[in-house]
């Protein structure tokens, strides 16, 4: 390092106003990135659902700053990035464009491609930026990349390790017709040119701030945000009293063997300023697609650990340096080549909460109580009204409730733990523009949430019409039995079971399985979801009456459970019967 660097470095550490201007640019930056796809995408997942997360990175990989709209795909980008970084070392040049989606060279879900261009200054490569988003579709046998029979990647989607798809500028033609050759919507690659737009505007933008500050103080300036965050997230572990701490979570059906069940099991180990996750034990891969990528395991890791920290903490690779997670490779949380791993993100839902729970005694106004664990559809066909094939993740249908916690009541209809809350809703208009299906009922399911003091979020049902004929849905997900729903913590109770059912216009009715493909639906048919709410935190008696009987006027909570689980009696007016409930309370 030159003499000129280490006073630039010194100048950086020692003026806090410089640090905090360029490391807020730095965040602007990622943050314009992603309104450049929420504005120029075509695909309802980006657009409206913003099923994506982005991030800069330095040249060798290291986490600078990152912008999750959906979080598990955040942390699940990074080892994506270091993978490409070392392989591509020396080998890139401005104007060249990588994309990736392989779970065994540190992607996550085939389905969510990442896109990562270099960022070059003076002919010094300096950065890289990258987008990772879902896709409609990716090839594969399913329609939408979600294959319940699949045993083996090839089987779910076209498989891309690390391929340059733009060279020094230049779209290479012959990788570009091959990859979109492999793919069955058109939208998606119009959706891969502006993941390549939002990644050139972040290049436009660091070699803008770097020609202003330098390269020295633009490398002082990132060792200083990764020092503080390390400092943060340290103060945040030293907070968490030392011990060791496990719990397991059971997982239902691999999507192959009927009445399977999985079991997690982490042990966490607090002592003074570090933490570490260990998942030895959990059970071996399955064969069928219920399996995660190691990057799955580590971005739930980290998704958790920013919901109990209680401060917030920037998000780049200083966080890693007092973090340690161990999964043994051929467990399902970490499967070996070449397994299927299409349902690997939601698995989330079985990590984050195993945490939580065993966090629950040392952090009891910090964690939260079970969120509902996703189970939703992908349809799929050909929407006869406009002659073009469709593919929707119907979102909006799927979103059931979070948690409750220590004061404050779950949030409704607010989606998986994976996307912290994030996943938006769909609006039901444009929905019914982009799909053959016609919106009949959509609106929050009573006695959905978890009872408890502070109960859980309210989840929805949903009723769709299908609007054209042989239409296919790709099930996937859990929840769909008691002892898999929504867990309560400290006293309070589950929330409501998910539940899909097929209306057929023959009378006849289809409640398929949670891993599942259901073929030829006919125009006519209903699909009907319940996606449960979140689970309850605390006593539900030590919940207000007048709360309860608000709720029960509402149509969130009917007479019988206020009467059952919270012990509090509504007369026919709709007020509270104080004697009655004191008599039930015990008071």
């Amino acid at each position: 390092m030159t003499n000129q660097q280490t006073a630039s470095r010194d100048e950086a550490a020692l003026n806090p106003v410089l640090v905090s201007v360029v490391s807020s640019r730095i965040r602007a930056i990622g943050e314009r990135m992603g309104l450049v796809i929420e504005r120029s995408a075509r695909s309802p997942l980006l657009v409206e659902g913003r099923d994506f997360s982005l991030g800069i990175y330095a040249a060798d990989g290291t986490l600078i700053e990152q912008t999750e709209y959906i979080p598990i795909l955040g942390y699940a980008a990074a080892p994506t990035m270091q993978y490409v970084a070392k392989k591509f070392a020396g080998k890139v040049a401005e104007g060249d464009v990588i994309l990736h989606n392989d779970p065994f060279t540190g992607g996550n879900q085939p389905a969510d491609w990442k896109i990562m261009k270099p960022v070059f200054f003076e002919g010094r490569h300096i950065a890289w930026t990258m987008i990772t988003a879902h896709q409609a579709d990716v090839g594969g046998a399913v329609a939408g990349g979600y294959n319940p029979d699949a045993t083996e990647i090839w089987q779910e989607a076209l498989r891309i390790t690390a391929v340059k798809i733009m060279e020094a500028g230049e779209v290479r033609e012959d990788v570009w017709d091959l990859i979109f050759g492999n793919v069955r919507l058109a939208m998606v690659e119009h959706d891969v040119r502006a993941m390549i737009g939002a990644c050139t505007v972040g290049e436009r933008e660091l070699q803008e701030l770097v020609g202003r500050y330098s390269i020295p103080t633009f490398e002082a300036v990132v060792e200083h945000m990764l020092d503080a965050a390390e400092a943060t997230a340290a103060q945040v572990v030293e907070l968490i009293p030392d011990g060791v701490y496990a719990h397991s979570w059971v997982v239902n059906y691999d999507g192959i063997t009927p009445g399977s069940r999985m079991t997690l099991r982490v042990r966490i180990e607090v002592k003074g300023d570090r933490i570490s996750f260990d998942f030895t034990g959990t059970d071996p891969q399955t064969p069928g697609y219920v399996n995660a990528p190691l990057a799955v395991t580590l971005s739930s890791v980290m998704v958790t650990f920013f919901m109990i920290a209680g401060v917030e903490i920037p998000h780049n690779d200083g966080i890693m340096r007092c973090i340690d997670v161990t999964v043994p490779e051929g467990c399902f949380l970490n499967c070996r080549y070449p397994a299927a791993s299409g349902y690997g993100n939601h698995l989330s839902d079985q990590i984050c909460s195993a945490i939580m729970a065993a966090l629950a005694d040392v952090l009891p106004d910090r964690v939260t109580a079970g969120w509902n664990p996703l189970l939703c559809a992908i349809m799929n066909g050909m929407n006869e009204a406009t002659g073009e094939p469709f593919v929707d993740i119907l979102i909006n249908s799927s979103k059931g409730g979070s948690g409750g916690t220590q004061g404050v009541d779950g949030f409704d209809h607010i989606g998986l733990i994976a996307s912290g809350g994030a996943l938006g809703a769909q609006d039901p208009e444009m929905f019914e523009i982009m799909t053959p299906l016609f919106v009949e009922q959509f609106e929050y399911a009573t006695d959905s949430a978890g009872p408890g003091e502070w109960r859980g979020g309210l989840g929805v049902e949903s009723r769709f019409r299908v609007m054209s004929s042989g239409v296919q849905a790709s099930i996937f997900g859990d929840g769909d039995e008691p002892e898999f729903a929504a867990q309560g913590l400290r006293g309070g109770l589950p929330g409501a079971v998910n539940l899909i059912e097929f209306a057929y216009p023959d009378g006849e009715a289809l409640r398929p399985l949670n891993k599942d493909l259901v073929t030829g639906i006919p125009a006519g048919t209903v699909f009907r979801e319940l996606a449960g709410g979140g689970g309850g935190f605390g006593d539900p008696h030590r919940r207000p009456a007048e709360r309860v009987a608000e709720e029960v006027r509402y149509g969130y909570v009917s007479v019988e459970s206020a009467r059952d689980d919270y012990g509090v009696v509504i007369d026919e007016a709709g007020q509270v019967d104080e004697a009655a409930t004191a008599a039930l309370r015990g008071a």
